[in-house]
């Protein structure tokens, strides 16, 4: 396990630094989120300690103790190499540096070379890198089926409107059925894995996800359905796992490895871009190489491809 303590004292720099003029709107806040969680290094406890940073504005007094604190981890020409790489890492998000964004590496560097911490400019870089990400995920294709219309309103909303159009009585609470949207998207991107979902496909997602919620099955089916429309395609897995990991445990988080192998192997066969694609969402929701490996080797042999 890598030794993370620089990784988190930069995270809460580049916090404080984005709460300089004493707000964050929601959409800048959710892409810092998503940002932050994939940092290299950070680890699951690393990032939820990083949630009461992001809660609420960091003040002068509290900003400069974590200047301090990034300026006393940073020792080595080794430390500072992690930061720069992580710095480059988080601004190349989108897959290019803007020229602000290099401009304010170069200034971080020097900083460090002088043995100060630029955190204005490490401010200025997150609240940029996150600015590049909201408009790369507006510009998207499905950009009227944006991830939070998917889990918060679409999904959500459909389900409830069939709820009551049909009489249907779920018993999940709005947590647990938020939770169940965010579940469903992922389910069917591996369904989507081979280019569609056909009838097998829909009636595994429901028996999956109704075995992880201890749903009847008429009312799994009524999510998968309305999970595997669509509206499930062109989503953010970056924001959806990361959603789903904030509300969920890690047991949760592994058990539902399980249902996604279940719905890969719908025809019997598990494909290798489907075991890939579990793969990435399991890195995604930090689960670490030995619990998807464990996941994956409870499908037979014969029913995969691969070692």
């Amino acid at each position: 396990m890598p030794d993370t303590t620089i990784t988190t004292a930069l995270a809460k720099v580049m916090i404080a630094a984005a709460w300089a003029d004493g707000e964050i709107d929601r959409e800048e806040l959710n892409c810092i989120k998503d940002l932050l969680f994939y940092m290299p290094n950070m680890t699951a406890s690393d990032y939820a300690h990083m949630e009461i940073y992001l809660a609420s504005p960091v003040g002068e007094a509290e900003r400069a103790r974590l200047v301090a604190e990034l300026s006393g981890a940073v020792r080595s020409e080794a430390d500072k190499a992690l930061v720069m790489s992580s710095l480059t890492a988080l601004a190349q998000s989108d897959g290019k540096v803007g020229e602000s964004e290099a401009a304010a590496l170069a200034e971080v560097q020097r900083a460090f070379d002088e043995g100060r911490t630029a955190s204005g400019q490490l401010g200025r870089l997150l609240r940029g890198a996150a600015g590049r990400r909201s408009q790369a995920l507006s510009d998207a294709p499905n950009r009227e089926n944006y991830l939070d219309d998917f889990v918060r309103n679409r999904v959500y909303y459909l389900v409830r409107e069939r709820m009551g159009r049909e009489a249907i009585q779920l018993d999940l609470t709005d947590a647990d059925l938020r939770r169940l949207s965010l579940a469903g998207a992922l389910a069917v991107q591996i369904a989507h894995v081979d280019d569609g979902i056909d009838e097998m496909e829909k009636d595994t997602i429901a028996r999956a996800i109704g075995a992880y919620w201890s749903l009847r099955p008429e009312h799994a089916m009524l999510v998968a359905e309305v999970a595997a429309s669509e509206a499930s395609r062109g989503l953010d897995n970056y924001r959806l796992s990361r959603e789903l990991f904030e509300v969920t445990t890690e047991e949760e988080r592994v058990r539902l490895l399980d249902a996604l192998f279940a719905v890969a192997r719908a025809h019997g066969h598990v494909s290798f871009d489907e075991i890939e694609t579990i793969r990435n969402i399991a890195g995604l929701l930090k689960l670490s190489h030995e619990q998807f490996i464990d996941a994956k080797l409870k499908v037979p042999r014969e029913e995969r491809d691969g070692l």
